[in-house]
């Protein structure tokens, strides 16, 4: 089955062809290391996560690649307030170090996979590894850029289609653009490359004199030096369309690069309606989601019921939906069945749903509907609670595909549920026999004794035609 994918280059779905069979090269935006990451940082990682797991789930080699930009104005200023007096191009570097560390500890807490490179920005400038300074002078011999005052940029006017990716037309863009106080650039559009070098600031060495480069060249460099010249996938936000990946096409294309096939957007996210910013006091990291809620699967499951391109609203009521969800999520996978262990049944229907699932998620990765098979998978298991065998295939199906989604329950498949409850399965299933024994004898007061103190314990007993079952309390 082909997967299809909504390319916002071409603004509709097409079928996904990986420049080599079965293999899919894969760049996405990465963090600027300023600041704690918020939960809007976590939907864009886990959203390409969620993509990465399921191209490889698909059989696909997947090199995925996420950049840091470790210098820029935002670091330098978070570098002059956090170490005030310290030498700059020290402050600067323990800022992204600090901010980088903090990123990954994050995305760790979170389950999101390490991406296969993660180049970053400083390290495309150096004297060992000067790829930015070169390309940049391949962009000015091509006459796509140009040198002004030191600083180096590129010429709008040589890009042709500029606009294609925004759907802009280049001539509105112009009648609303300004050059701002202190640039030398010739056109409102046209965008810094290079910028020379202010007193103290962190700078390298190029033809045009000391500087550091501008935002937009770094994608444009690292990921054609790691993927090459032209790749798979190109991913990010839907705020970076314009003007940074508009830029990078322009960059790209003007040193002779054909670049990305296809460009996926996410929506952004806001809290309870409004722009997530400090100043409204609604900025929630992914360390403030932790430690008030403790499970990152209920984060991933309230991104996962709406579709990566679009918008997502934070608030508690759809916390509380997305623990609801999990909730009958672990009561299924958590709950022992002792039932027949016939061979029949209909085993196809649980085959069937897994194809469903490959369905939806080949149609431009629809998460909402991929979560609800899962719970279509969860109810036919309920109904054939009574046959183990049918239970425990439903069962590893289930986490195979909530793997997918990064839903990471706390066990491995095969092992109990129940190691923190400080009772043995074991001894569980002695409680229960004892009080199946206690109703045969109909000494009921002993077989509720037995079951509220399991209940007290954390165990939930659930009496069957077949026997009884038992799960743990949520």
């Amino acid at each position: 089955m082909p997967i299809f994918i909504y390319n916002s280059l071409s603004r509709k779905k097409e079928e996904l062809i990986p420049l080599e069979p079965k293999k899919i090269k894969m760049y996405v935006c990465g963090p600027t290391v300023y600041d704690q990451p918020h939960i809007g940082h976590a939907r864009s990682a886990y959203i390409f996560d969620v993509i990465r797991r399921y191209l490889t789930y698909r059989e696909y080699k997947v090199k995925f690649v996420r950049n840091v930009t470790d210098v820029d104005d935002k670091i330098i200023d978070k570098a002059q307030k956090e170490f005030k007096g310290e030498d700059l191009n020290s402050a600067v570097k323990n800022v992204s170090t600090k901010y980088l560390d903090l990123y990954h500890e994050d995305m760790k807490s979170l389950g999101i996979l390490e991406p296969d490179v993660e180049p970053k920005a400083t390290e495309y400038v150096s004297k060992e590894n000067p790829l930015m300074q070169k390309f940049i002078g391949q962009l000015i011999e091509r006459g796509c850029a140009y040198v002004s005052e030191g600083d180096v940029y590129f010429d709008i006017k040589k890009a042709k289609g500029y606009g294609k990716l925004s759907n802009q037309a280049i001539e509105k863009m112009e009648a609303g653009a300004r050059i701002a106080l202190g640039e030398k650039k010739k056109d409102p559009l046209d965008f810094a490359l290079w910028k020379s070098a202010k007193e103290g600031e962190p700078a390298w060495d190029s033809p045009w004199g000391k500087g550091r480069p501008g935002w937009h060249i770094e994608c444009s460099v690292m990921s054609s030096d790691i993927l090459g010249d032209e790749f798979d996938i190109h991913g990010g936000g839907i705020d970076l369309i314009f003007p940074h990946h508009e830029n990078e096409i322009a960059q790209s294309e003007g040193a002779g690069k054909k670049f990305a096939r296809y460009w996926i957007h996410h929506g952004l996210l806001t809290i309870n309606g409004q722009k997530m910013a400090k100043s409204l006091g609604n900025f929630i990291t992914v360390k403030d989601f932790i430690e008030k809620y403790k499970d990152p699967n209920l984060l991933k499951l309230l991104f996962l019921a709406t579709h990566y391109s679009h918008p997502v609203d934070y608030t508690v009521e759809k916390i509380e939906e997305a623990r609801q969800a999990l909730k009958r999520i672990l009561i299924y996978v958590e709950k022992n069945i002792s039932g027949s262990e016939s061979q029949s049944g209909d085993f196809d229907e649980i085959d069937f749903l897994e194809d469903k699932f490959k369905k939806v998620m080949d149609d431009d990765f629809n998460t909402p509907q991929g979560l609800a098979v899962i719970f279509d998978l969860i109810s036919f298991a309920n109904k054939n609670r009574d046959n183990m065998v049918l239970h425990q295939k439903a069962k590893f199906i289930l986490i195979k595909l909530l793997e997918i989604l990064g839903i990471r329950l706390t066990v491995e498949i095969g092992k109990t549920f129940f190691d923190d409850l400080g009772i043995s399965e074991g001894i569980i299933k002695k409680k229960i026999e004892t009080r199946g024994q206690a109703k045969k004898n109909k000494d009921y007061t002993l077989a509720d004794s037995i079951r509220v103190e399991l209940e007290e314990k954390g165990i939930i007993l659930e009496d069957t035609r077949n026997g009884t079952t038992w799960r743990r309390k949520l």
